[in-house]
């Protein structure tokens, strides 16, 4: 008998019509990944940003206690590619909510996905 054993939630954004100057501001995502985590009871251990150069866009990662947020920017087709991915019992809804309220005018296609263990006999 198999018994599967969740293990978390990974929720993935595809997020459009963002201003592309935001998109290219490694600052203000990071601000605004963190105001998540914060609102999702997360445990920040590291933050990364990088900006690529001229027009391009912003990747980066929050390394959590109970895994990561990672965001893709692409300011070119005011896009952005957003990764939630935790452990336990964080408030990963609430984290999304909050995405949203930090990106009122963006449009959002979200996708949820249960991250289980499946013992294998």
């Amino acid at each position: 008998m198999q018994f599967n054993h969740a293990i978390g939630q990974h929720c993935l954004l595809d997020v459009y019509q963002l201003n592309s100057n935001w998109l290219q501001d490694a600052i203000a995502i990071e601000k605004a990944l963190l105001q998540v985590a914060q609102v999702a009871q997360a445990h920040i251990l590291a933050s990364h940003f990088h900006t690529f150069g001229g027009s391009g866009g912003v990747t980066g990662v929050l390394l959590l206690a109970e895994s990561h947020i990672s965001i893709h920017t692409w300011p070119e087709h005011h896009y952005a590619a957003i990764d939630i991915f935790m452990c336990g019992k964080l408030l990963v809804e609430a984290a999304v909510a909050e995405l949203q309220q930090v990106l009122p005018n963006a449009q959002m296609q979200i996708r949820w996905l249960a991250r289980e263990y499946v013992p294998i006999a």
